[in-house]
């Protein structure tokens, strides 16, 4: 029979997250290529996600006209 794992409910110990230093229970773990584990929390994920990191000068062209093709 096959068991349904619901992720809400699988008991992890909080760790603090890589990103923003803070003591989380929701969070994802990331492997690196030597083996490391990154923590990042699900709120610094969604600001990846939303590009809330981006860099200061960036801007969207095709608002002002251009179109990159």
């Amino acid at each position: 029979m096959i068991e349904p794992i619901d992720p809400k409910s699988t008991e992890k110990p909080p760790v603090r997250c890589a990103e923003c230093d803070r003591m989380v229970e929701h969070y994802n773990v990331f492997l690196a290529p030597t083996n490391e584990e990154k923590v990042v929390c699900w709120e610094c994920m969604q600001r990846g996600d939303k590009g809330f990191f981006t860099k200061r000068g960036f801007r969207r062209g095709a608002r002002s006209g251009f179109i990159p093709r």
